[in-house]
């Protein structure tokens, strides 16, 4: 019985350690550009914002979609503020965490920042 605790509590431990390595060393970071088409709090016990972001090269061009999660209600309020406005989100890749519990993607976005409208040629 003693080993069975032992054991168990190994494992627990190690997953532990697992989702805090996940959760702090990002596999990439960049940004990406556009307009934000939704973003809502979602989950049953963990509630995560859930977005995406069009991602649109050219105008008249079909806007590719850029899913991302948000942890922070601070950044999730300043996305809400620039709702219709193009944006950049400075996000970080997060791979092998163990649910969805922390998260729907794995792109969890660290900064919002408005920029200019993507100009029109003629």
């Amino acid at each position: 019985m003693k080993w069975f605790l032992g054991l168990l509590l190994a494992g627990a431990l190690g997953l532990a350690g697992w989702i805090f390595l996940t959760l702090h060393w990002s596999y990439s970071t960049g940004e990406r550009a556009g307009y934000v088409q939704k973003l809502s709090k979602k989950g049953w016990i963990c509630k995560t914002w859930e977005g995406e972001l069009a991602l649109i090269t050219m105008p008249g061009t079909v806007a590719e979609k850029f899913y991302f999660t948000v942890r922070d209600d601070a950044i999730a309020a300043e996305i809400n503020a620039s709702l219709g406005n193009r944006v950049s989100l400075t996000y970080e890749q997060h791979i092998g965490l163990p649910t969805s519990c922390w998260g729907e993607t794995q792109y969890f976005i660290k900064k919002v920042e408005k920029v200019g409208d993507v100009p029109v040629l003629h």
